[in-house]
């Protein structure tokens, strides 16, 4: 089981990390902080300040087709925003 599924890469998180040096992760839904903070310290070799966990509660979707209505839902996923200590900065573009 991996505790971080993937970075959360938008506008507001990229201006967030530039700013205040804070990165967010979708995490297992199951994790903690004290274990999210262990998987970043390892997997990105950078020292964690704090973690603020939330739990983004998926929502309910309806599409129209010829058949008539599809009910459906988005997932419900844990959002874990990480702040790292003053020097330490994770580089997610240096793959590309």
């Amino acid at each position: 089981m991996s505790i971080i599924k993937k970075p959360i890469i938008t506008e507001k998180m990229t201006n967030a990390s530039e700013k205040y040096n804070r990165f967010a992760f979708v995490v297992d839904v199951k994790a903690n902080k004290i274990e999210i903070k262990k998987a970043v310290e390892q997997m990105y070799d950078v020292a964690v300040d704090s973690v603020r966990t939330m739990v983004c509660i998926g929502k309910k979707r309806v599409r129209g087709t010829k058949s008539g209505m599809i009910v459906g839902k988005t997932s419900t996923y844990k959002k874990a925003i990480v702040t790292l200590t003053e020097g330490d900065s994770i580089d997610f573009y240096s793959n590309i």
